[in-house]
C-alpha cells in the first residue's frame, strides 16, 4: 500500500508545483512584459493619482458628465466584486418597468432631444460593468453636457469623436466610447 501512495504523493506535489507555481509565474511574467498596462488593470492616472480603470465603468451621475450604461451589480453600481447581469429576460415586467423609468428620466433631462433614447443608456451589459457607450448614446447627451458646461456643441462633439474607439482589429464589435476617458477629457482638456 505504501509503495502505491508514495508515487501518488510525488506526482501530486510535482503537478501542484507546475500548475500552482511555475505556470502562474510564467504567465504573469509574459503578461507583464508584453501587456503590462492591461495586466495591471488599465488604470487611468492623472498627476500621479489613479482615477479609475478603462475596463470598468464608473458611476457618473452629475448632469455635467456623460452617463454610462446602467449597472446591474446590486445595490452599489459598478461593483467589480459583484459582476453579473440582472438575469431579467426581455419579457420580464420588472425589466420593462425599469427601462420605461430610465427612458422617462432621460427624456426629462434632455427635453430638446429629438433622437430616440439609445438602448444602451437604459439597459445594463452582461457584466454590469461595461465602461463603454455607443457613439449614438454619446451623441444623445452632447447637448446637455455642452449646455451645462457652457461649451460649444461642436467642441463637445469633437471630444466624443476623439474618444470613440473603432472595432477591435477592424472587424470585431462595434465602435464605442469609453465614458471615463471622455469625462476626463472634458474635465482636464476643456478646463485648461
Amino acid at each position: 500500500m505504501i509503495s502505491q501512495i508514495r508515487p501518488c504523493l510525488v506526482l501530486f506535489a510535482l503537478l501542484s508545483l507546475c500548475t500552482g507555481v511555475v505556470y502562474p509565474v510564467f504567465v504573469t511574467a509574459i503578461a507583464q512584459l508584453v501587456f503590462s498596462e492591461q495586466a495591471n488593470g488599465s488604470i487611468v492616472m492623472h498627476n500621479g493619482r489613479a482615477l479609475g480603470s478603462k475596463l470598468i465603468g464608473q458611476p457618473f451621475d452629475g448632469p455635467e458628465y456623460f452617463w454610462g450604461r446602467p449597472s446591474a451589480t446590486g445595490p452599489v453600481g459598478y461593483n467589480a466584486a459583484a459582476s453579473g447581469g440582472s438575469n431579467l429576460g426581455p419579457s420580464n415586467p420588472v425589466l420593462l418597468e425599469s427601462v420605461q423609468e430610465r427612458v422617462a428620466a432621460l427624456v426629462a433631462m434632455h427635453p430638446d432631444q429629438t433622437l430616440s433614447v439609445p438602448v444602451d443608456l437604459v439597459t445594463s451589459s452582461g457584466s454590469g460593468l461595461d465602461p463603454h457607450i455607443s457613439p449614438a448614446a454619446a451623441e444623445f447627451q452632447v447637448g446637455r453636457v455642452a449646455k451645462i458646461r457652457k461649451l460649444n456643441v461642436e467642441k463637445v462633439r469633437e471630444l466624443v469623436s476623439r474618444s470613440t474607439e473603432g472595432r477591435t482589429f477592424g472587424i470585431l464589435g462595434e465602435p464605442r466610447v469609453n465614458v471615463l476617458q471622455l469625462n476626463l477629457s472634458l474635465d482636464f482638456e476643456v478646463a485648461e
